[in-house]
């Protein structure tokens, strides 16, 4: 079976309850390779981000709320959602999805 997680094109990054890294795909490993790619796997994602983003890191681990946003960089526009997981009910860790998103993105309403 494909592991489709590891050949899709959107960066895909996971830590767990303490906030250490477990797993990131190959997409997030190019994403991330001035930090090291895949040696990031164990490392903590607190030594990565400012201190307003490790609180709303730390937040989604207590809460269980997802956090997304919008950012430009590089001359690209990306989609990021911050997702809780769970395992037996309980906050097990975060996964992090990065969307490069087009630059002329539609919109559409739908009805219910």
């Amino acid at each position: 079976m494909l592991d489709w997680v590891e050949h899709i094109p959107i960066a895909i990054s996971v830590c767990d309850k303490e906030g250490i890294i477990i797993q990131i795909n190959a997409t997030a490993a190019e994403t991330f390779a001035k930090y090291g790619g895949k040696e990031l796997i164990g490392k903590s994602i607190f030594d990565y981000h400012p201190e307003h983003c490790n609180a709303m890191i730390r937040k989604m681990l207590a809460t269980g709320e997802s956090h997304s946003y919008t950012i430009s960089k590089a001359g690209k526009k990306k989609l990021i959602h911050q997702q809780p997981y769970l395992v037996d009910g309980e906050v097990a860790g975060v996964v992090e999805f990065s969307i490069v998103l087009p630059e002329n993105m539609p919109h559409y309403e739908r009805q219910a």
